[in-house]
């Protein structure tokens, strides 16, 4: 089964995010089918970038978005590729 999850990057205590779609047994920084987008918690403003057709692809496939993912997924309108909050 398909899952669209966050891994984690960067330094410590300076953490970004991929939004990646992978295996649901994978570990969480494990080899990602596709990099969907990126969330920066840390920048101010709040960095997020989702490309919404990947998304939608990979969910009609079958991905299932974990529930952070579909939080991230509310606040960035589908028009825009790029949200700041």
């Amino acid at each position: 089964m398909l899952a669209i999850r966050l891994a984690r990057f960067g330094s410590k205590k300076k953490p970004t995010y991929r939004l990646v779609v992978i295996e649901k047994d994978s570990p969480r920084d494990g080899r990602a089918l596709e990099i969907v987008g990126h969330y920066n918690p840390v920048a101010k403003p709040v960095e997020l970038k989702i490309h919404h057709e990947r998304v939608d692809y990979w969910v009609k496939n079958g991905a299932q978005p974990s529930d952070t993912v579909k939080r991230l997924l509310q606040r960035a309108p589908a028009e825009e590729t790029v949200a700041t909050a």
